[in-house]
């Protein structure tokens, strides 16, 4: 259909599923293509809500350009700044697409915020007239025709000085030539200018539109079309290369040539019930081809292209094949993974994208079958829907018992239950997971512990002294185990048996039935006998030497603490700060942003934050969003530890 969709009625190409359409918004990303001014433009639509910023991010590596839509009325959120941040530091250009510039809010006020967040190479590159019914490019008109009268603020011909001025800086010939001439510089001259700064983050262009009227849209697809990089113009998206087996990785940048050999990143995985697992790709380097044959990551064992497509929406276009800066797709490869390099040469299997900084799924529930017999199914549909999914988590604790669905919010995983309902016929029924503490010593102990056991036949024996010291908390295992017997007291085949005692203490807890880290143990001495010591006395002796150092070690419980950053209305600032003191969470630091805004960091408990999501839209009325990352974790306070032991130890005599 040529008719113009809208998110309203569930009609635009890019919100095509069933969820989408139901929550009016988003959910995952949509590519899109268009032709525009004798240009192909691919165009990735991702989800703006906090809880799928995870699948906004995987979409980096995939473009040249990030264009972060703005709220004319609610300004720039936290998804919005994280976004900026995370594209400033791997050297994407950026701009600042202003929607609903017809529907009031103030604009001025909200270019200064822009300005005051991101810095001054925020520009307007055209500016709003009649209203917001118009707007008029100001890098191509210089306020002299007519084209250039009443703006909705400033003028064009300031805006237009501002930016023209900033897109030079760069180019000492264009200076020197601007200098000379003054007003009236050719706009044509400045393409390549225009490029570099928006490569070299020297400029963020603040477009205003307004997708309801299509006011500035045309504006809008000339900027994306004429002016913002094309793949052979960015910096390429930054991958990392083994030479040899024992060679340290090292920067390596594709080449945007067709003819080289094939280099591909796959950023998205969906499960199509016609198609099967898709993979959708972006080239970065040589030709892709129907029908040809290609490897994953260091795997041997290539997968066969069958059929090649191009997206649309929903719609798969079918072709033979795509080049440098093309977005293609694959089905029917159940191998295909997400952020796996697909290449034609065994030279390119060490090719890895440089990490990219996705959120850590933070909020949980824990997860029940009302119908067991669906258990095949469930483990089926899970591994597709974490397949699917960056952020999405769904694993057995066995320190608290239970299955665990871990994402980025309240939203995110009651869109998963709707999926695992609607499409794989699973009903889950759910309840709020037990926190996953840690727990660890505070001082250096030993312990002792003689197993001996005798049955009428052969017995048991065996005896071990050990002791237990905190590692840093910086340790990158968390645990070490260390065999410091001396003059065979304890012979070494008998090592690993005690070793192996330790570690099932460590995964099962000492005090709360958590898992343990932060530990060094070492055996110091023992006995043995020569008959009766076997590998199971040693496993046994080891495993309660282990929890009697403990016992003596001041355990403690560790707890989880995550980063927040809270975007409100300024007029809820104090009640943020109030409402996280009681959660013993620390305020880092408040800021206004813009007229009417506020921006709070601060670190809380995990445990605290089970039901942040619906607390913080019933303390700002649904206008306060959120983003929660881990940070560290930090001792519990005596009486939660208390409490948390209480409730393990009725456990513990039952078992």
């Amino acid at each position: 259909t040529k008719r113009l969709g809208t998110v309203l009625e569930g009609t635009t190409v890019s919100d095509f599923t069933d969820e989408e359409k139901a929550h009016k918004h988003s959910l995952q990303p949509a590519v899109v293509h268009f032709d525009f001014e004798g240009h192909l433009v691919n165009v990735i639509d991702t989800p703006g809500l906090a809880d799928f910023l995870g699948h906004a991010v995987a979409c980096l590596p995939a473009v040249e350009t990030v264009a972060v839509v703005v709220d004319a009325l609610k300004g720039i959120d936290t998804v919005g700044r994280r976004l900026m941040a995370i594209a400033q530091e791997r050297g994407i250009p950026r701009m600042i697409i202003v929607n609903k510039i017809d529907e009031g809010g103030d604009l001025e006020g909200l270019v200064a915020s822009l300005r005051e967040a991101f810095g001054n190479i925020c520009l307007p590159i055209n500016l709003p007239t009649l209203r917001g019914k118009k707007v008029v490019n100001v890098f191509e008109h210089d306020g002299s025709d007519a084209a250039g009268n009443g703006a909705d603020f400033s003028s064009v011909k300031e805006a237009h000085k501002a930016i023209v001025e900033q897109v030079i800086e760069l180019d000492d010939e264009l200076t020197e030539q601007y200098l000379e001439k003054g007003e009236g510089f050719d706009p044509a001259k400045l393409h390549a200018a225009f490029e570099k700064a928006l490569e070299q983050a020297h400029l963020v262009p603040i477009c205003f539109c307004s997708a309801r009227s299509g006011a500035g849209i045309d504006d809008l697809l000339h900027v994306f079309a004429s002016l913002c990089p094309s793949p052979v113009e960015v910096n390429p998206p930054e991958f990392l290369k083994r030479d040899g087996e024992n060679d340290p990785e090292r920067e390596w940048h594709a080449k945007p040539d067709p003819a080289a050999k094939v280099l591909a990143h796959v950023f998205k995985v969906v499960t199509d019930p016609f198609m099967g697992r898709l993979g959708i790709f972006r080239v970065h380097q040589g030709t892709v081809r129907a029908k040809s044959e290609l490897f994953i990551d260091e795997s041997k064992k290539p997968i066969r292209i069958g059929h090649l497509f191009i997206l649309q929406g929903k719609e798969h276009v079918e072709v033979a094949e795509v080049g440098p800066g093309a977005i293609g797709a694959i089905a029917k490869v159940e191998e295909i993974r997400f952020n796996g390099v697909l290449h034609d040469s065994h030279e390119l299997d060490s090719v890895r994208l440089n990490p990219l900084p996705l959120p850590k799924p933070m909020y949980g529930l824990a997860v029940a079958l009302r119908n067991h017999a669906d258990e095949t199914k469930f483990s089926n549909a899970t591994h597709k829907m974490m397949a699917e999914d960056p952020c999405l988590v769904i694993e057995r604790i066995a320190a608290t018992n239970q299955t665990v669905m871990r994402g980025l919010g309240e939203l995110h995983l009651r869109i998963v239950l709707e999926r695992f309902k609607k499409q794989h016929g699973i009903d889950l029924v759910t309840s709020p997971p037990r926190v996953a503490y840690k727990e660890t010593i505070t001082t250096r102990a030993d312990g002792h512990h003689r197993h001996k056991k005798q049955t009428g036949g052969a017995g048991q024996f065996g005896e071990v002294y050990l002791r237990v010291e905190p590692l840093p908390p910086d340790h990158p295992d968390g645990f070490e185990f260390a065999n410091e017997t001396v003059g065979g007291s304890i012979p070494r085949q008998y090592i690993p048996a005690i070793e192996k005692g330790v570690r099932q203490v460590l995964a099962e807890g000492a005090i709360a039935g958590y898992p343990m880290t932060g530990i060094r143990c070492a055996v110091y001495d023992g006995k043995y006998h020569d008959v009766d010591s076997k590998e199971i006395a040693f496993v046994t002796a080891g495993r309660r030497a282990f929890i009697d150092a403990i016992a003596k070690a001041k355990p403690v419980l560790m707890e989880p603490f995550v980063h927040l950053e809270i975007a409100a209305p300024s007029r809820y600032m104090g009640d943020l700060a109030g409402q996280l003191s009681t959660k013993r969470g620390r305020v880092q630091t408040t800021d206004v942003v813009g007229s009417d805004g506020c921006l709070v960091k601060a670190q809380a408990p995990l445990s605290e934050l089970q039901n942040y999501a619906n607390e913080l839209k019933s303390l700002t009325g649904g206008a306060g969003t959120f983003t929660m990352d881990y940070s560290h974790d930090e001792r519990t306070p005596p009486q939660v530890q208390a409490t948390v032991i209480a409730a393990f130890k009725p456990r513990e005599e039952a078992e």
